[in-house]
């Protein structure tokens, strides 16, 4: 497990992403999405629902789910991101424009 139990620079939000990335390229789907959870509740819990960071956490989660081939948890969590998006960047921007791209590639992959 890769939790991290002391609290320091390395259990903040944004390194908890940067290292799940990092376990994700070593080819642990699992670990990452146990960092990828750790790191969303923490964006959470310090910026809120509708930041930013916390939308492209929550994108960053759906697409460990992707490759998991958890395909429903990977759509329900683009479908967060999108709307999120929406309501704080509106329709035109480019992180919503993905998140339409996104979600748009799931629906295909579940038919």
């Amino acid at each position: 497990m890769w939790r991290l139990a002391t609290p320091s620079y390395s259990s903040h939000p944004r390194s908890l992403a940067s290292i799940s990335a990092c376990v994700r390229l070593l080819g642990d789907l699992y670990g990452a999405r146990q960092l990828h959870d750790q790191a969303l509740a923490g964006f959470r819990r310090e910026l809120g629902d509708d930041h930013p960071d916390t939308l492209f956490s929550i994108h960053n989660l759906a697409e460990v789910h992707r490759a998991l081939g958890n395909l429903n948890r990977a759509r329900d969590l683009h479908d967060q991101a999108l709307a999120g998006r929406r309501r704080t960047l509106g329709d035109d921007h480019p992180d919503t424009l993905a998140s339409m791209k996104n979600l748009a590639e799931i629906r295909g992959e579940l038919g």
